[in-house]
């Protein structure tokens, strides 16, 4: 971006176009409907319940119709499920499709 009389600074001007770049490049975030049952979930599951489950606690008891694949994915993305996977990893018990 010349000015003026300022003379052409290609390091500056490179590193202005890389932090533009990497700001365009990272990624938003989008509010999970799911966000709000969170806790519940976690505990739910920790206790035993498989996704399909969750999704009909959450269609009858909060009118919620999700699929039990998105409940998966959702759930799969949060660290507190992550470090029991690991620990149950680590301990030698695999862990069943229906745990995971």
């Amino acid at each position: 971006m010349i000015k003026g009389d300022e003379t052409f600074d290609a390091q500056a001007e490179v590193e202005h176009i890389r932090a533009r770049r990497a700001e365009a490049r990272r990624k938003l975030y989008r509010k999970s409907r799911l966000d709000k049952y969170r806790a519940e979930l976690v505990a739910m599951k920790r206790a035993g319940a498989s996704c399909a489950d969750l999704a009909e606690w959450l269609r009858v008891y909060h009118r919620c119709k999700v699929n039990r694949s998105s409940i998966d994915r959702y759930l799969k993305k949060l660290p507190e499920l992550n470090e029991a996977q690991a620990v149950a990893t680590e301990q030698g018990t695999p862990l069943s499709d229906e745990d995971r």
